[in-house]
């Protein structure tokens, strides 16, 4: 990803040129575009994708989309919409084998919205059970890089950045399956299943002028979002057969946090005021899902309506 040592090195050599006789009428130095070929380039690009190439640079994320229910023998149901942001920066980091790489650490919000009205759902009527149910939105905090990236792999294989440019666009998809332990299941999941088995598709298309722009620190992308996963926990569907399908875009903000629509900043004004700024470089914390997230809620309300022990 992006080198901040680049910049640097920039800076230092257009010092040394204005200092030097003459520098006045000599051309400004060109610097050569990124070549995705080359692993540190590519890491680069991939930073200005995530980040940017300035450490400490908060970038924020915003996205909007819809969320659709699809269940054997029946037709799909557009169940509700959200709006989502995250907030994250990038800090650089240097390993005297794999090279000079970076580390993100983020946080975000989702939040479930009706389709009608745009408004934020506090509760929600699932027409499956006729039971009305709170709503619980989105809000990991953290969301962090496992690890780092480096222009070498682990396997000590060179990185390579998965991307197609076409007529002055670069697209660069992912897909992540995954399957872990559910952290609402208990102890013998490996005995009766109820893994959390979900999968992530993610789509960046940048303009390659801003890409592949050393000079740029950020590529100002666009994103694709889909995911196809179990319902959500608070939708209590108790076993029932079905998955939802999250399908979203959206995209950096130049502005930041400004650039927010008010459905957005109203919360985080009143509810959420640590989702201004992103997690500290170094910040070490596992890894918040919206599962976990939802887990510390419900014991919390089994918590406070559990009746005191008498003394």
């Amino acid at each position: 990803m992006p080198k901040p040592l680049l910049i640097a090195g920039l800076s230092l050599a257009f010092l040394a040129a204005a200092s030097a006789p003459g520098a006045a009428n000599a051309a400004p130095k060109r610097i050569a575009p990124l070549d995705l070929a080359k692993p540190a380039d590519a890491i680069t690009a991939f930073r200005k994708v995530q980040c940017s190439t300035k450490d400490g640079e908060a970038v924020v994320y915003h996205w909007v989309g819809e969320v659709w229910s699809r269940v054997e023998g029946e037709p799909d149901r557009h169940v509700f919409d959200l709006q989502g942001m995250n907030i994250r920066q990038c800090v650089t980091v240097t390993d005297p084998v794999r090279g000079v790489g970076f580390r993100q650490v983020s946080r975000e919000l989702m939040f479930y919205t009706d389709p009608k009205t745009g408004a934020i759902l506090r509760q929600w009527a699932n027409p499956w059970t006729g039971k009305t149910v709170d709503v619980v939105h989105v809000a990991n905090d953290p969301v962090n890089m496992r690890g780092a990236q480096f222009p070498i792999e682990k396997d000590g294989k060179p990185f390579t950045l998965s991307a197609r440019i076409q007529n002055g666009r670069v697209f660069m998809p992912a897909v992540i399956p995954l399957w872990y332990t559910n952290p609402l299941g208990g102890d013998y999941q490996a005995f009766t299943g109820n893994q959390y088995h979900s999968t992530e598709i993610f789509d960046f298309v940048a303009e390659a002028a801003d890409l592949l722009d050393a000079s740029k620190p950020r590529a100002n992308p666009s994103i694709a979002w889909v995911r196809m996963s179990p319902w959500l926990p608070w939708m209590e569907m108790t076993g029932r057969g079905g998955v939802l399908v999250f399908n979203a875009t959206g995209q950096t903000l130049p502005d930041g946090i400004a650039g927010l629509p008010k459905v957005i900043t109203d919360e985080i004004t009143a509810s959420y005021p640590a989702w201004t700024s992103p997690p500290p470089a170094d910040d070490a914390r596992p890894n918040e899902t919206s599962w976990t997230y939802f887990k510390k809620i419900a014991d919390a309300k089994r918590a406070a309506a559990k009746p005191a022990t008498p003394k």
